[in-house]
């Protein structure tokens, strides 16, 4: 793989993006291959722990802007949902323990995955954005569920609408992401995580989590179909071709409808 890296030490499998000279930004290969190793190592009867990192100076950007406007029609877009929505899936409902090692920058899509482990870690100082709103779209990735389980429907609202940019230690503290640690540390802090799991009965963690994530599938895969749709639709607004003006004259939107 190209864009998405994987290592297996152990009973740990470490994925790590690797496109950094777009800060990670999720294109549509990237998705492909990011889809096809977590279902690779989902597989993996001999790992009980994943970690998931960036690469280089952020953990990501969030998905690909430019190369959307670029290269995709309306009839893809659909099909890039799906793959967006299965490694939502995946990711989240998987048979292992997960950890989110974020540093740097965590935005949009990039947020929507990484909020889909059981553990998420960031540096204080990392930047946290679900700011899908600046471009006049929807959160997806199941970015919707995934706020909702950590703040609550009121809250999750809040930091949708809003789209501004948190610090690691605001999203800690506000219950976000479950640890902040300095800069630079949070691979140490990662470790030390796996330290404590492993004094801990791990198997019977993951039927925990197997029995959680059951239960809450049927949700997860409406909030997707819902996200995919609801997508859809604003592609087609003035305010989301305003959004994308912005964006690429790096301006502030007007919106208007």
């Amino acid at each position: 793989m190209k864009y998405v890296l994987c290592s297996i030490e152990g009973e740990t499998a470490y994925i790590r993006l690797n496109r950094t000279a777009a800060m990670n930004a999720l294109s549509t290969d990237m998705m492909k291959e990011l889809c096809c190793c977590l279902k690779e190592v989902s597989r993996n009867d001999d790992v009980d722990i994943v970690v998931l990192s960036g690469e280089g100076a952020v953990f990501s950007a969030g998905g690909d802007i430019k190369e959307m406007l670029s290269a995709m029609d309306e009839e893809q877009f659909p099909s890039v949902m799906d793959t967006i929505a299965d490694i939502a899936l995946c990711f989240y409902s998987m048979p292992k323990l997960t950890i989110a090692a974020i540093h740097g920058a965590a935005a949009g899509l990039g947020l929507s995955i990484a909020l889909g482990a059981d553990f998420v870690l960031c540096e204080t100082d990392s930047k946290l954005a679900m700011n899908f709103i600046g471009i006049g779209l929807i959160p997806d990735g199941g970015g919707h569920f995934m706020l909702e389980r950590r703040l609550g429907a009121v809250k999750a609202k809040k930091v949708i609408w809003d789209g501004k940019i948190m610090s690691g230690a605001e999203a800690a503290e506000m219950g976000l992401v479950d640890r902040s640690v300095a800069s630079g540390t949070v691979q140490q802090e990662v470790a030390y995580l796996m330290k404590e799991l492993h004094q801990k009965p791990i198997q019977a963690m993951i039927k925990t989590k197997k029995i959680m994530a059951d239960m809450n599938r049927p949700q997860l895969l409406k909030t997707l179909e819902l996200e995919k749709q609801g997508q859809l639709k604003m592609r087609e607004t003035k305010d989301h071709q305003e959004g994308i003006r912005a964006f690429l004259e790096k301006r502030k939107p007007v919106f208007n409808q």
